[in-house]
């Protein structure tokens, strides 16, 4: 059904936290914590899932590409990754843009497997 799976190769351990805002009030905002980027990116896709899950109740089989899971973290109201660099100390910020691409890289390195 989708292309998101699970991560089978162990990703570099960078803790990883999702902040997600899915409608436009504020009180919508959560967020998710993973082990690494690569686990991350398969929680933004298994959130994509469930999204597509709720607009489709009855659907036995939703298929779906890159570029609708992309219009979906572009349709977001917010949406931001903070990654822990161990270097630093500290988490950095990242963008959706950035997201996409890590997400896109994600995918494509499951696939090669």
């Amino acid at each position: 059904p989708g292309f998101c799976k699970k991560t089978k190769v162990q990703h570099v351990m960078s803790h990883t936290i999702l902040l997600v805002q899915n409608k436009t009030a504020v009180s919508s905002r959560t967020y998710h914590d993973y082990p690494s980027v690569g686990e991350a990116m398969d929680g933004l896709c298994k959130l994509f899932e469930q999204n597509l899950k709720q607009q489709s109740p009855g659907a036995r089989n939703i298929t779906y590409d890159i570029k609708d899971l992309w219009n979906y973290i572009d349709a977001l109201p917010d949406l931001g990754v903070l990654v822990f660099n161990n270097k630093l100390q500290a988490y950095q910020p990242f963008s959706k843009q950035w997201a996409k691409e890590k997400v896109l890289a994600h995918l494509k390195s499951l696939a090669g497997q």
